[in-house]
């Protein structure tokens, strides 16, 4: 039997999250959202190029969440965009209304799904989520830590002239202003980062780095990055629904990892079916040590916002 995900949100990087996974053939597409019209209409779209595909799946845009019952996988997309006038924490509870909403309505309907969460402030979201569902932890994963690292990997490949493929790269803690590139552990095609660049030039990247959604924003004038956030997003579904046991950086709920629990924060993660099946502890270096504590702490800071 396929496997069936559900992309709730039919915005840029919900429908675009919805092709791409169609495009993959692994799992049959459910589009939810609350405008009517829209989630249909994109599903019908999607539909429509998968004679060209080649491939036997379907996409069904949906306002009800009886039609996600089942689903081995919720990708929750849906929320807010900061609007002028609005404040951080305005938005924060704003969108927080809107995981309890999703994880509320959908979650009875798919008790042995996983969850990953791509809505901003995603490593609060995703603790949200999971309180909400109740579900072992380890099947809510927040999604930042791979579109960080994707960043991180382009503006090193772009700066060396070499392939993206053959850039290996690692950015942890919270999918935000503080999140932790860890050019100690980048490699290009297996030769460390640092024969390849100089400690100015690597800093600037990953500068680069914490400012990538930013800088898309300003070039845009209006809206924000869709591609690659879609793209990040299909990456761990994959991993998970075939089980592939890959080693990337997502959000995960930390029992005592990294000297810290009862938060999600961006970690390496080993992703298979079961969601998050363990946790990699990397020997960081002082500085590195310091700066994700820095991270967390900055969730941390943002989750007393939203139980005040």
């Amino acid at each position: 039997m396929k496997s069936k995900v559900t992309v709730i949100g039919a915005g840029n990087v919900g429908a675009t999250t919805a092709l791409m996974l169609s495009q993959t053939g692994i799992a049959d597409v459910v589009l939810f959202d609350i405008a009517e019209g829209i989630p249909q209409g994109k599903a019908l779209d999607i539909m429509q190029a998968t004679p060209l595909s080649g491939l036997s799946v379907s996409c069904q845009g949906t306002n009800s969440y009886d039609l996600t019952a089942g689903s081995d996988i919720i990708v929750i997309t849906a929320g807010f965009p900061r609007k002028p006038g609005m404040s951080r924490d305005d938005l924060l509870h704003a969108n927080a209304q809107v995981i309890r909403e999703v994880v509320t309505g959908t979650a009875s309907l798919s008790p042995e799904g996983i969850y990953i969460v791509v809505t901003n402030p995603m490593d609060v979201m995703t603790l949200i989520a999971w309180e909400v569902c109740g579900f072992d932890y380890r099947r809510v994963l927040g999604m930042g830590g791979v579109l960080d690292s994707a960043r991180f990997r382009t503006f090193i490949s772009m700066e060396l002239g070499v392939s993206p493929a053959d850039v290996d790269g690692m950015v942890l803690g919270g999918h935000g202003d503080l999140m932790v590139p860890l050019p100690s552990f980048t490699t290009v095609n297996g030769i460390p980062l640092a024969r390849l660049l100089t400690q100015n030039r690597t800093t600037t990247l990953i500068e680069r780095t914490r400012n990538g959604g930013a800088e898309i924003v300003s070039l845009l004038k209006s809206g924000s990055a869709y591609y690659a956030p879609a793209a990040s997003t299909v990456q761990m579904v994959r991993a998970i629904l075939l089980d592939e046991k890959r080693i990337l950086p997502c959000a995960a709920y930390l029992t005592g990892e990294y000297g810290n629990q009862g938060v999600f924060v961006g970690v390496p993660v080993l992703l298979g079916r079961g969601g998050a099946e363990k946790i990699i502890e990397l020997p960081l270096t002082p500085a590195e040590t310091t700066a994700f504590a820095s991270s967390v702490e900055a969730v941390r800071a943002m989750l007393d916002t939203i139980q005040r």
